[in-house]
């Protein structure tokens, strides 16, 4: 037997002993309530959840390739291929849903200092912290580069006031990944980036209420904000790199299925559209949505091994490129159209926002068509993604 084959063969009897029944198949609904997100001010659902997400933390698994040093599994990638193969064929359910994983860890790993990853890693492995992202404001989304949240330096510290807007959990998190103003003189070179406590006197998120009826998003004010200068990631004024990277980082988890909009994550669109459609002769009996519904699911299907072929290519090399913005934008299409056909497919049974005529997964379906609108503009607008294809990706110059 060769090595991965012993590890998979190790690998699935542990998952089979240490993953908890209900941590296996998927919920009845795709909210919050349903995902484990860890932090100071954690809660779960049921114990279950948090024994999950500890013994998963133990080995590292939450985040299987980082370096053990900072609480990771040390896996390699094929290791890691090997590991999400075994957790989806018993359906598991993520132990840990976190931006330090998806896209603060990964660039901490490139540009942080060893403090900074001693200190910060480990509670990220174990979801002792959750984090949220510090980017877009008022008068600067997609033109980042033009943000005016400053830092002042104080000597010891950084004083920051500012606002910024869009950010994602901001009042359940511990800390945040922001991008401030440190050199008013220049624009991307002005900018540096900050990490601090969202207890810090002077921090106020603000809920903002979508056309869904939820609240993932927040304005978020800073006020005389003390932030130890210890706390700067990478070299003054250099943060624009940095944002740059994690923005990668950030569309490739989108990518992978981290977009917001689950079109009632009970139902699966063939299976639901045989059920309140009916069938003829073993098929759906509406031919024309019957053609859509077979398009799109041939469209994801080549999305997601576009997907990982890409992922593939990122381990090869030095982390994702730009072509991240292809798949970004791919993503939001694909995800938007498929909420749209759930809807479509339950009919009225769509229409219901609340009360006992309507199924959990009903409700959900037009929520998650609602809020997947958000899809292609969150992480980057698509106009703007598209604009990095033709110029990055492409090679394409402007034309006058």
């Amino acid at each position: 037997m060769s090595d991965i084959e012993t590890f998979r063969a190790e690998t699935r009897t542990w998952l089979e002993a240490n993953c908890p029944p209900s941590m296996r198949g998927n919920p009845a609904v795709d909210d919050d309530d349903n995902s484990i997100w860890g932090g100071r001010r954690a809660t779960f659902k049921n114990p279950e959840q948090k024994l999950w997400l500890d013994r998963m933390a133990a080995k590292g698994w939450t985040a299987p390739t980082w370096p053990r040093e900072y609480g990771g599994g040390a896996l390699s990638n094929a290791e890691s291929r090997v590991l999400q193969q075994e957790l989806g064929r018993i359906k598991a359910r993520p132990a840990l849903m976190s931006f330090g994983i998806w896209m603060l860890g990964p660039v901490l790993l490139e540009y942080a200092n060893e403090d900074q990853k001693k200190e910060f890693l480990p509670k990220i492995v174990r979801g002792e912290v959750r984090w949220c992202q510090g980017y877009s404001e008022p008068g600067a989304g997609s033109d980042l580069a033009g943000l005016r949240t400053q830092a002042v330096d104080k000597g010891d510290h950084y004083l920051v006031n500012g606002q910024k807007i869009w950010t994602s959990y901001a009042d359940k998190a511990d800390w945040i990944f922001c991008l401030v103003r440190t050199d008013n003189s220049k624009k991307h070179e002005g900018i540096s980036f900050l990490l601090f406590d969202m207890a810090s006197p002077g921090v106020e998120p603000r809920p903002i209420k979508l056309i869904s009826g939820q609240s993932p998003f927040c304005e978020t004010f800073f006020t005389d904000v003390k932030v130890p200068k210890k706390q700067l990631v990478g070299k003054l004024n250099g943060g624009w790199d940095i944002a740059k990277r994690l923005l990668q980082y950030e569309r490739q988890n989108i990518s992978s299925g981290g977009f917001g909009g689950g079109g009632g994550g009970a139902y699966d669109i063939e299976h639901a559209a045989l059920d309140y459609l009916g069938k003829e002769e073993g098929r759906l009996a509406d031919a024309d949505l019957r053609s859509r519904i077979t398009t799109h699911k041939m469209e994801a299907r080549a999305f997601a091994l576009t997907v990982r072929r890409a992922e593939e290519e990122s381990k090869q090399g030095k982390g994702p490129s730009a072509a991240t913005s292809i798949i970004k934008y791919a993503a939001a299409k694909i995800n938007q159209e498929r909420t749209e056909l759930m809807v479509e497919t339950l009919g009225t049974q769509a229409l219901g926002w609340e009360g006992e005529a309507y199924k959990p997964g009903e409700i959900a379906a037009m929520r998650g068509m609602l809020r997947a609108k958000g899809n292609s503009i969150e992480g980057g607008t698509s106009e703007v993604n598209l604009n990095v294809i033709s110029k990055r990706v492409l090679g394409l110059m402007d034309h006058q």
